[in-house]
């Protein structure tokens, strides 16, 4: 059976120093399935975007913010994660130069900036305390991964680099 993800974006914007990172509280509406966690930006990718031009767009819908640069460290298939069984391959971006001005709220929560060094406190993915060290790390070389949901639940994880 051939596999076919929906393909989306995910981006974490970092702040001038490169101490924090802007996140979403997903508490906006009570029917999203990620109520209560904290995320990176992004989502869907249009038919006729690149994966560039779409972190871009994601980024300005939901911070207006333009990113002038930006990074991919990696893509995570996961097979399973939607709300109904739906399989997602996401690009994961860095951006490390934005411009504009981030707003309190977007439609799906509160942006916050947050240090780096806490996210792993806040309510977040089980997987993303998997591969969110490798979004921050100093390896140059992209990741690669695949991680399982079922139910809602991550049910395993592993990368390669190359």
């Amino acid at each position: 059976m051939p596999y076919t993800p929906i393909l989306a974006t995910l981006g974490y914007v970092l702040s001038p120093d490169r101490r924090q990172v802007l996140l979403v509280h997903r508490n906006a509406r009570p029917d999203d399935a990620h109520l209560g966690k904290y995320n990176g930006l992004g989502g869907k990718l249009e038919a006729d975007e690149d994966v560039v031009s779409g972190m871009r767009r994601e980024i300005h819908e939901e911070a207006s913010i333009e990113c002038p640069q930006l990074s991919l460290r990696g893509t995570i298939s996961w097979p399973g994660f939607g709300k109904h069984g739906e399989d997602w391959l996401g690009f994961v971006f860095l951006i490390t130069e934005f411009v504009g001005t981030v707003p309190e709220h977007n439609a799906e929560g509160r942006l916050e900036w947050v240090d780096i060094d806490r996210i792993h406190t806040l309510p977040l993915w089980d997987g993303d305390r998997h591969f969110l060290p490798l979004v921050f790390d100093d390896d140059p070389r992209p990741f690669h991964g695949v991680m399982p949901y079922r139910d809602g639940r991550m049910q395993s994880w592993h990368y390669s680099r190359v």
